[in-house]
């Protein structure tokens, strides 16, 4: 551990306790991110553990629209980002003007968000859903039931394939989990023919048809957890090795290479911006802070409260 990084967790478990601070942290932070955290989880975890938690003050060490959900569930608390600059490539491809023009054309329709949209497109929606979720929740549902599904292509598809719906799917996709290679992870497996390989649902459908597990974080870490494989190729974004490490040591964890070589594109810019000085900073600052427009935030609560009632 380097010195300054002993000084900065140091004055962050000092400032967490002098303001009744919350350190939560998705599971695509830096490893160090992950360390200091009060509470690591997915984003279904991260909303829970927000609609619960008694801080005074939240810092949600993800990306945007996990600050804004947690805003939205917990108006009273101060949410902080240590980089509002981390965004959501994923929530991007769904502008909410655009996805409004897109719902009154197909009226009749229940709306199905992911969690990964900007607040304004919560409030467009009927239900939220999480990739851990999603299935359950559409499942709840009339078979008969008409449904726009969105922002994810990716995860829609998987949802129609699995409970044999025919939603119709938004056009979205998040930039990471869309540039996993086939054929490199094919070659991988060759290489590791007792591998077993793990996809988040976010990927492609030709990499879903190949995985011994398709599921979200949480799903892939409790696979890993119980399964008997010593060797795993994770085909989603690879700071979720962190934990699958720490939990099964004696276990082998492979990150799944993307199409371009030349990148590490199996990892998300957006998530790796937050950084322990800039956690260390937000808590000493109380900044930036996550504020949602109080008007938008009464209409978005309703489609998250209604995911958390039906998720239980």
């Amino acid at each position: 551990m380097k010195p300054q990084d002993s000084a900065l967790r140091e004055e962050i478990a000092r400032l967490k306790k002098e303001k009744n601070a919350l350190i939560m942290a998705h599971y695509y932070q830096r490893d160090e991110i992950q360390e200091i955290a009060d509470f690591i989880g997915d984003s279904l975890a991260l909303a829970r553990k927000a609609a619960e938690t008694d801080a005074d003050i939240i810092v949600m060490c993800g990306v945007h629209f996990m600050g804004e959900t947690a805003k939205i569930l917990c108006p009273d608390k101060k949410v902080l980002v240590p980089d509002l600059a981390a965004g959501c490539s994923l929530a991007d491809s769904c502008d909410p003007e655009e996805f409004a023009r897109f719902v009154k054309e197909h009226p009749g329709y229940t709306v199905i968000s992911y969690v990964n949209t900007s607040a304004a497109v919560k409030a467009l929606t009927d239900i939220v859903v999480t990739s851990g979720n999603a299935r359950k929740i559409v499942e709840s549902l009339p078979a008969d039931e008409k449904i726009i599904f969105g922002p994810d292509k990716n995860l829609g598809g998987y949802i129609n394939s699995v409970s044999n719906r025919e939603m119709l799917l938004w056009p979205g996709a998040c930039h990471v989990h869309d540039r996993f290679s086939l054929e490199k992870i094919q070659q991988m497996k060759k290489e590791h023919p007792g591998a077993k390989i793990l996809v988040h649902p976010e990927c492609r459908r030709p990499l879903q048809l190949i995985a011994d597990k398709v599921g979200s974080t949480a799903a892939l870490l409790d696979f890993a957890r119980t399964d008997e494989a010593q060797e795993y190729i994770v085909v989603t974004e690879s700071g979720i090795l962190f934990e699958m490490r720490r939990e099964c040591p004696s276990k082998t964890f492979l990150a799944a290479p993307a199409e371009d070589s030349e990148c590490q594109c199996n990892e998300c810019d957006y998530m790796k911006l937050n950084t322990l000085a800039k956690v260390a900073a937000a808590l000493r600052d109380e900044q930036p802070e996550i504020l949602v427009d109080p008007e938008v935030a009464a209409r978005a609560v309703k489609p998250i409260e209604r995911m958390l009632e039906l998720s239980k």
